[in-house]
């Protein structure tokens, strides 16, 4: 399967199966577009035809770009075909029982009160709690007993606001670091969190503690202070921001992301990330709103012309903030054209369910902090284990290949068959899709392909 788009001022043409990603002149472009359906001589007459009034194009340097796209296409770089689906569960039989992640549900309450907040303002449709140290230490004890012979174990602190149960989180650390040599294992730990309980002391234990911390800001005050509430209907952009940047400050290099959402208020979505520059940060990241369908945050129709436009519109942003010596990481567009997951990792999922599950604050277990509270997906607890092994097994079997509708989108090796969550609640089925999110996702893989392609032909520039 081909792939072409025109984006940036270059001819892009991805081969979906090989990874190949070829920057082309007009005329192959054209060819290829042509070329399986259509017989030699015919391309070779429709392309002589377009361009005969170009003296700069003669029939020889066509045919010779024909052979071209020929030789690229008996070498496996073009029109490569797809042989991967007798691998679909290879990786996941082979990782059968062995976890690597827990989302540690540390404080199912928030001190936030947001209006498009998907976990209902933290509490995840239920009761409000907060994880004890024991039910937390049970979480890990779990984590190593199941982690096989995996060194790396990932563990973020999630809510609700973790913040909000600060001390049993240092509690968690200070167990895992006591015991991670004793089964040769390296935990890293995450942490997500509004800002809004960030001290001296939060900053220290994060920057030593923390591979990676995630700060929730929207970008522009207006737009952040419309959704990111306290009860008492206060906005919070002037009381956190002041925080992450002294944090990040202090954080000296080491990974952090400023995650922001965007809704139906703001598809133009680009003004908040250059709100976010503006104040300093350059790892970055705006997510489209995952909300109930009706919901005044839903995005529309109408605002997906917006979006796409914005998310061009950020790559060249992108590209003019490297020529001036001032780069920034947007996290969807990250992509290594060189390298990148294999193939295996790349048409088996993300894994939750199997290799990634979410922890309650009473210690059930979950696919992911997406089905939390969802009664039907509860997997079992950290104490006994997995035992709903159907349920398991249902994520086990998500791959590409289990989902029609991606067997033909030339972006599927990129998503993987996408999130199982947004699958679920668009379409009541984990191995269904949901299309908003892929038109997304199809657009901001054409972003990304053109930021790398420019990046790597500067760079062979200089």
């Amino acid at each position: 399967m081909i792939h072409q788009y025109q984006l940036g001022g270059y001819n892009i043409v991805l081969d979906v199966c090989s990874g190949s990603v070829h920057v082309v002149d007009e005329v192959a472009y054209d060819i290829i577009s042509i070329y399986e359906k259509t017989e030699k001589d015919t391309v070779l007459s429709e392309i002589n035809a377009k361009y005969a009034d170009r003296e700069d194009i003669t029939p020889e340097d066509i045919e010779e770009c024909y052979e071209q796209i020929t030789d690229l296409k008996n070498r496996g770089k073009l029109f490569a075909p797809d042989t991967f689906e007798p691998m679909a569960g290879a990786l996941k039989e082979k990782t059968a029982g062995v976890v690597k992640a827990l989302c540690l549900h540390i404080a199912h309450t928030c001190n936030l009160n947001c209006s498009y907040c998907f976990a209902s303002q933290g509490k995840y449709h239920g009761d409000r709690a907060v994880m004890s140290f024991e039910v937390g230490k049970q979480a890990l004890d779990f984590l190593i007993a199941n982690s096989g012979t995996r060194r790396n174990l990932e563990v973020d602190f999630f809510g609700g606001e973790p913040l909000m149960n600060f001390d049993v989180v240092k509690q968690l650390v200070a167990y895992a670091r006591s015991i991670e040599k004793v089964h040769n294992k390296n935990f890293r730990f995450t942490l997500t969190t509004n800002g809004v309980l960030i001290d001296d002391d939060v900053i220290d234990f994060a920057n030593r503690e923390m591979s990676n911390v995630v700060l929730s800001l929207d970008g522009r005050k207006e737009i952040h202070d419309r959704f990111r509430v306290d009860y008492a209907g206060n906005g919070s952009w002037e009381r956190i921001v002041p925080k992450f940047q002294k944090l990040v400050e202090a954080r000296g290099g080491k990974d952090y992301y400023m995650r922001g959402t965007f809704t139906h208020a703001n598809p133009d979505f680009l003004k908040d990330i250059q709100q976010m520059l503006d104040l300093g940060f350059t790892e970055l990241s705006m997510e489209p709103v995952v909300c109930a369908a009706g919901d005044p945050s839903e995005l529309t129709e109408e605002d997906l012309p917006i979006v796409m436009e914005q998310y061009e519109k950020l790559a060249e942003l992108m590209l003019e903030r490297d020529r001036a010596g001032k780069p920034f990481t947007f996290y969807h567009y990250m992509i290594d054209l060189t390298g990148g997951p294999c193939i295996y990792k790349r048409i088996s999922g993300c894994g939750s369910g199997t290799e990634y599950m979410a922890v309650t604050p009473w210690g059930d277990l979950y696919p992911c902090h997406q089905f939390v509270g969802e009664e039907k997906f509860k997997l079992g607890d950290v104490y006994s284990g997995v035992t709903n092994t159907e349920t398991q097994c249902e994520f086990a079997a998500c791959n590409v290949y289990a989902r029609p509708d991606c067997r033909n989108c030339w972006a599927r090796l990129y998503c993987s068959g996408g999130c199982a969550a947004n699958a679920y609640h668009a379409t009541g089925s984990v191995t269904g899709i949901y299309e908003y999110g892929c038109k997304l996702f199809r657009k901001r893989m054409e972003c990304a392909i053109m930021v790398a392609i420019a990046r790597t032909l500067s760079n062979k520039q200089v």
